[in-house]
């Protein structure tokens, strides 16, 4: 049996100060984040905010240190869509929620960890069985 590498710990630092900064973004703004990094089964949430009374938004962030790959907003793929719609479904049924949600996401270039560009996207899919 193989073991998955320990992920590098400058990405690690630079995923969470990606994901703090969306949060104060969102707070900015006037949501209330109601948790993040929010665990169930294998699926992680980022950040999970209420932008309104009735609108609850999970939100995937995306940091990278450069765009010479592609933007950050690219990486979130079929399958991360489908993790995180599971995991929404078990957050709603945990705080006993049935009403309106959104999916968006958040991309964020950080240079020398400096903030360059923050571009967030409202309601990027629509969950599919």
């Amino acid at each position: 049996m193989t073991e998955k590498p320990n992920p590098d710990p400058a990405h690690i630092e630079t995923g969470k100060l990606g994901e703090s900064l969306a949060a104060q973004y969102l707070e900015d703004k006037g949501w209330k984040i109601a948790a993040r990094n929010w665990r169930a089964g294998k699926g992680e949430i980022d950040i999970i905010a209420w932008e309104n009374d009735r609108l609850l938004v999970f939100v995937e962030v995306k940091t990278r240190s450069s765009e010479r790959f592609g933007g950050p907003e690219g990486a979130v793929k079929r399958q991360k869509m489908k993790t995180l719609a599971r995991t929404a479904g078990f957050y709603m049924e945990k705080i006993n929620y049935d009403w309106e949600i959104r999916f968006d996401t958040i991309a964020i270039v950080l240079h020398n960890g400096n903030l360059t560009d923050l571009r967030h996207a409202e309601d990027v899919f629509f969950p599919r069985k």
